[in-house]
């Protein structure tokens, strides 16, 4: 098998070695030619080969059910590597036997240098005696091509398929079925072995070739076991092609009834769409944006994560599996447990922020219905500064850098894909992949806090954006709370931080030109206060007419026991240390097992020294061999949004991305199932507890008392004001038949009455949305100390209204709400109720007005950090302080009641998008993502779910017997 078309060879040849000249399909397409013409096998055109088929590692034989099974373990499939002549000219001047001791090559790799790794099935003495001219790589080819000017580690990399067979194709247009890492491109994660290599990413030794003295290296080779079944290597596994979406759970395949009647009466909209119809978010094959060539500068300040994933997702050699454990849970496929930074934070909320279809629907709300008269791009360029927080800040410092203003980052160019070439959108399509890519590694491992971090960045071109919003969201606040809406500042594009002293800095210095440092800050809470403490304005006509806390998760953590006591230069804060002192990260990024001793693991998987097998040319050991670390966090962060991840589970397609991680690919426990573990286990062990005391009846009425105690570190629920969480009471009789109930709900998780109707606050609009429903009464459950009928329920929440519809707006903390209910974040005037469970050792208003100066806040934000319309001796007020618990009594008229109570029975649920809040995205928005959303949900199966008729269960079911006094 030789070149079959020499001159269509030559044609191609100048292309193929300009990888950055062309689109990455387009590009693709040449090269395909190029190698399914086997032009890479030239001779005549200088190209030069390995001598023969080689292995990489040994080929290692196991008797399993009485008969041998061999497995290749080299760091690629056996391989015979064409080199064309400027490379095969560039290894024999650099790569001989007395090359080895040199730090570094004495040359650089020539701009037009190739490498095509053939690939075969192991081991290699399968291929013995045979030309390797006679041989078809059936395992592909891994391809280098060097392009120095294109990126900091200077090669295009690769996977190639010979055949139809092999599922190759272009990486562009993405496809939608698999949403697949990209088999080719700048910055791939083959740097995560490669840049092991002492220079120039390559191990490539002269005594490899033809015609060169020495011989490869050799590999224990246990063929004697050679089997019939030629598994595929790792790199194979990697890119091996899918047939279709990988959903990890089936939705419907027509919208439900009950979600049709709640939501739209009874009907379908004509707008609505189905499965063919519905606006699909751009591939995540999409989202790669890599570091450019040379010293790092902010206009790489950001980059995605399959930047990243290389060296930080489990599996990634497919030789060593650190960061993993064996999988516990035999209700999840797959045999490992994926702990690594990447495989748990890829399907977690922050990973998924910035696809995440609730947001984008609240977002379409403000900009049509709430806020249509905003100053232009105010309300995106705010929004987007979280969810799209990558995208949003390498936009503008890319204008900065280019002398002009920040601009407005908008929803368009979150969609922005680089094909076709030619689209309206391609030239923003980096900045779509970076706000796409969500809350991810740089977003964080950037960031600088403190007093001294901030005077030595402040004033760059990289925060000179940042800043400015600081001015437009926090003009008033200073020191930390200058940061809050996640307006925090970065440090230079050649560094990142993490909580890690004397790393093995070489790898990702090589692959990505940043040196990792460590950083006090990335461990405390505060890492996770900048965002999770979000001030906004209110915007009413058009104009801003005050501030308000839309979020304030990490003052809740602040003023409660379970506080540090320390701001973020580690200074004391009033008040002190909390009695159950923890951070955030002790919660949501775990670093202990489940028997309290501390983690342990690598923290990276790349090519090392001592447990790989041998490579030439490598570095040495000391610069590659990662330590064991103790105190390994994992990258969880979850709460309870299970209803998010369901979505991503069942949907995949429609938010465009992979549901198998792509490293450690079918072996590993899909990391959105393991995220929604993690979220049952914290609703069900960490969140809140529920108890009854004994009911009894007397003179008629059967009474009970429910204690709700909450065990999170900050209000429950916390985070955006529309979660909720609400209990159910029951009483049962002997057969176990529901006889009267509080907190009952329907298929769609609207809580009703006896009669199955809504009860007041759950129905905001008309069926046709054509109006609000008494808007000004405000008609919600209020905070109860007695609950005697069954259109009451208890239910823990946050209600706000927007201003008064006429004259002037009043608003702040203690203003009386005037207008309607609102779940607009920028219309936030006053606030109708608050009676969300306080954390333990919930400080006064005063101490925490205290610690809210301290931080750099006004007294408002300590203020807010209340309740409102709470006046209840078992649950703490803002003035006194205390909080953790709640009770209530319910009393129940045994004459309205068609059977003999025998038992009561009660729980408590959380739905993180309730029916209001729903109804309230299909009322108020229009376009792609309101019809998105309401097709996600309306297609949604939760029946099987840990969220059946939308409310997970937090805690336990409680039942008692009831007794006569």
């Amino acid at each position: 098998m030789l070149p079959s078309d020499p001159a269509r060879c030559q044609r191609v040849a100048p292309i193929v070695a300009q990888p950055a000249a062309l689109p990455l399909g387009a590009y693709e397409r040449q090269l395909g030619t190029y190698l399914r013409n086997f032009c890479h096998r030239d001779e005549a055109a200088g190209w030069v080969r390995d001598k023969t088929v080689r292995d990489t590692g040994p080929y290692v034989a196991s008797l399993i059910d009485g008969e041998w099974d061999g497995s290749v373990r080299g760091t690629h499939a056996p391989v015979v590597i064409w080199y064309n002549a400027p490379m095969a000219a560039w290894i024999k001047a650099n790569r001989r036997e007395a090359d080895a001791g040199r730090a570094t090559d004495a040359a650089p790799v020539p701009a037009d240098a190739i490498l095509v790794k053939e690939m075969y099935p192991g081991p290699a003495s399968r291929c013995a005696g045979v030309e390797p001219t006679h041989l078809f790589p059936t395992s592909g080819a891994a391809v280098m091509v060097r392009a120095a000017q294109a990126s900091q580690d200077g090669w295009f990399w690769g996977w190639f398929g010979f055949d139809d067979a092999s599922g190759w194709t272009p990486d562009w247009p993405a496809d939608p079925k698999t949403n697949r890492l990209a088999y080719m491109g700048f910055g791939q994660y083959c740097v995560n072995c490669h840049a092991s290599a002492r220079d120039h990413f390559t191990f490539s030794a002269a005594k490899n070739m033809a015609g060169e003295p020495g011989e490869p290296l050799v590999f224990l080779s246990q063929d004697f076991a050679l089997s019939q079944d030629l598994a595929d290597s790792h790199h194979t596994t990697v890119v091996q092609a899918r047939d279709d979406a990988d959903r990890l759970d089936t939705p419907l395949d027509s919208y439900a009834p009950a979600f049709l009647d709640a939501f739209s009466g009874g009907e379908t909209p004509a707008w609505a769409p189905d499965s063919a119809s519905v606006d699909r978010m751009p591939s995540e094959t999409y989202d790669n944006v890599w570091m450019g060539a040379g010293t790092p500068t902010a206009s790489g300040q950001f980059l995605t994560s399959d930047q990243c994933l290389g060296c930080h997702d489990a599996g990634s050699t497919g030789l060593q599996f650190d960061m993993t454990a064996p999988n516990p849970h035999p209700e999840l496929t797959g045999a490992l447990l994926n702990l690594s930074p990447y495989g748990t934070w890829r399907g977690s909320p922050m990973g998924l922020a910035g696809r995440d279809p609730i947001f984008f629907a609240q977002m379409a709300s403000e900009t049509q219905r709430f806020h249509p008269d905003a100053p232009e791009g105010l309300v995106e360029n705010t929004c987007l500064g979280c969810h799209g927080i990558q995208g949003q800040r390498q936009y503008g410092i890319d204008r900065q850098l280019a002398g002009r203003d920040c601009g407005s980052f908008s929803r368009d160019m979150v969609a922005a894909v680089p094909f076709p070439a030619d689209n309206p959108s391609a030239p923003h399509a980096d900045y779509g992949a970076l706000a796409r890519d969500g809350i991810s590694c740089t977003s964080c491992h950037r960031m600088v806090l403190g007093d001294a971090a901030t005077q030595a960045n402040a004033g760059t071109p990289r925060n000179a954006c940042v800043e400015q919003r600081q001015a437009l969201l926090n003009p008033d606040n200073s020191g930390f709370a200058r940061t809050f809406t996640g307006s925090f500042l970065v440090g230079p594009a050649d560094r990142i931080f993490g909580p890690f002293q004397d790393v093995k800095s070489a790898p990702m210095q090589s692959a990505l030109g940043i040196v990792p440092e460590h950083s006090d800050t990335v461990a405390r809470s505060e890492v996770c206060g900048t965002c999770h403490t979000v001030h906004l304005p209110v915007l009413h006509d058009g104009r801003t007419v005050g501030r308000v806390y839309e979020q304030l998760t990490y003052p809740e953590w602040a003023f409660s026991a379970y506080r540090t006591g320390e701001g973020v230069n580690g200074e004391p804060l009033p008040a002190g240390r909390g009695a159950r002192a923890q951070s955030c990260q002790d919660c949501h990024m775990p670093s202990e097992n489940a028997d309290g001793t501390a983690s342990r693991s690598k923290i990276a998987s790349i090519q090392e020294i001592s447990n790989f097998p041998q490579a030439e040319f490598a570095k040495p050991a000391e610069a590659l061999d990662l330590p064991v670390r103790a105190g390994y966090s994992r990258h969880t962060l979850v709460g309870l949004n299970v209803f998010l991840i369901e979505m991503a589970q069942q949907f995949p397609d429609v938010l465009g991305i992979r549901t198998e991680d792509p490293m450690l690919g079918k072996k590993g426990v899909p990391g959105l199932k393991l995220t929604e573990q993690r979220m049952v286990q914290q609703a069900r062990e960490r969140t809140a507890t529920l108890s009854v005391e004994r009911p009894k009846i007397d003179g008629g009425t059967l009474t009970a008392k429910v204690t709700v105690e909450n065990l999170a570190g900050h209000k429950f629920p916390s985070g955006v004001g529309f979660r909720r969480a609400f209990i159910t009471f029951e009483v049962l009789d002997a057969d176990g038949r529901v006889l009267w109930a509080s907190g009952a709900s329907d298929r769609a998780g609207r809580i009703v009455d006896a009669a199955g109707q809504p009860v007041d606050g759950e129905v905001w609009w008309t069926d046709d949305c054509s109006a609000r429903i008494d808007p000004l009464a405000r008609k919600h459950q209020p905070h109860h100390q007695r609950i005697d009928r069954q259109d009451q329920a208890q239910v823990y929440q946050e209600l706000v209204s927007t201003p008064a519809p006429a004259g002037p707006a009043q608003c702040g903390h203690a203003a009386e709400p005037a207008g309607q209910l609102t779940t607009s974040f920028l219309s936030i005037c006053a606030e109708v109720k608050d009676n969300r469970l306080l954390p333990h050792g919930y400080l006064p208003t005063e101490q925490r007005v205290a610690i809210a100066r301290a931080l750099g806040a006004g007294a408002e934000m300590g203020e807010d950090a209340g309740t409102t319309a709470v006046s209840d001796p078992d649950y703490a007020t803002p003035a006194t302080g205390a909080g953790g618990t709640d009770s209530l009594t319910y009393a129940v008229d045994l004459a309205g009641l068609d059977g003999t109570p025998a038992t009561v029975r009660a729980w408590l649920s959380y739905q993180a998008t309730p029916p209001f809040y729903l109804q309230d995205r299909f009322c108020t928005a229009e376009g792609k993502d309101r019809d998105r959303l309401f097709y996600l949900t309306g297609n949604l199966d939760l029946t099987d779910s840990p969220a059946p008729d939308w409310r997970l269960q937090v805690g336990a079911r409680v039942e008692a017997h009831v007794s006569s006094r």
